[in-house]
């Protein structure tokens, strides 16, 4: 039977990336496998526990896969703090099972201590980072309601929170980023200049106009504070729910609707992306004629669908 490192040298969307930590040389980090405190904290789904629990002791017991995870954590904690860090963590072989399913898991964990410490230098409150790295547990939700089994779902995203550059105040999700030459354009201020990237969770309440609200008036006095040589004057926004079609097919005092209104339009992407079958129905894979709509959002996305329409990735900005 192949051994882990050889499946990762055998496929194609790992034998770069494997080549690249082999490459880093020897890691200097020290690994921390989950305790049941832990999962807690991040808000682990009582269904993970156990197998991560359980699988911890395997993971160990392999050295070509202690090997990867003290080489993903010296990689990842590597710079911490710094934006657009361009380190990948892509999701394993199949061949790995729920121990490949569940890797990165144990990558994040690890990356605990590092990240914390660097919340306390930036003297960033104990329970903006527990809510912010608690996005772990909901990665693992989500990854469960799509796929009927354990594991983490969006390591890149994941990545961005274990290194400093995401933080969760109150409903929205904020990213440290840098402005593209596009939105850079829309917004007058250039490519390279700071901004806040907004991102709204899954599994965190209705996105009402007074939950946006504060958690903008949070940032504006987050970010000043603990970071202060990043001068944020915009926050920008990709997201499906910023298509401005759905403001034809939702009603005037819809929550999504007031949403858009917030921002001003950044630039025309005429990519058809159908996020909202992902977002709302869970699976991007499900074909349409599976939907089965409940809501007026989703009556919407499927009637629109089902007419030959498609769903956009949308964009937009504001002055902070």
């Amino acid at each position: 039977m192949p051994t882990p490192l050889a499946i990762l040298r055998a496929d194609p969307r790992t034998a770069a990336w494997l080549a690249a930590l082999e490459a880093d040389g020897p890691p200097d980090v020290e690994i921390v496998l989950p305790t049941l405190e832990t999962l807690l904290d991040l808000a682990v789904p009582h269904e993970d526990v156990n197998p991560l629990l359980a699988l911890a002791g395997d993971l160990r017991a392999d050295p070509e896969l202690w090997w990867l995870l003290r080489r993903c954590v010296q990689r990842l904690v590597r710079g911490i703090g710094a934006i657009d860090d361009p380190f990948e963590l892509p999701l394993l072989p199949d061949e790995l099972g729920a121990l490949g399913r569940y890797f990165h898991a144990y990558v994040f964990i690890a990356a605990l201590p590092y990240v914390r410490a660097y919340h306390r230098e930036r003297d960033i409150p104990a329970e903006v980072s527990r809510r912010t790295l608690a996005d772990l547990g909901r990665n693992l939700a989500v990854h469960r309601r799509r796929h009927g089994v354990g594991g983490v779902l969006h390591t890149g995203w994941l990545k961005l929170h274990f290194r400093g550059e995401v933080y969760q105040l109150g409903r929205l999700q904020f990213q440290r980023v840098t402005l593209g030459s596009r939105m850079g354009a829309a917004a007058s201020l250039g490519p390279g200049a700071p901004a806040l990237s907004l991102h709204i969770p899954d599994f965190s309440g209705p996105l009402t106009p007074a939950a946006c609200d504060d958690s903008l008036a949070r940032a504006r006095a987050f970010f000043p504070r603990h970071f202060p040589e990043e001068p944020y004057t915009v926050a920008i926004c990709h997201s499906w729910l910023l298509d401005p079609q759905l403001a034809d097919h939702l009603p005037d005092s819809s929550n999504i609707v007031g949403f858009q209104r917030r921002f001003r339009p950044g630039y025309r992407d005429e990519h058809a992306s159908d996020g909202p079958i992902e977002f709302v129905f869970g699976d991007p894979a499900l074909p349409v004629d599976a939907l089965t709509p409940r809501t007026t959002l989703e009556h919407a996305i499927v009637d629109h669908l089902r007419a030959g329409g498609h769903w956009h990735t949308g964009n937009g900005w504001f002055p902070l």
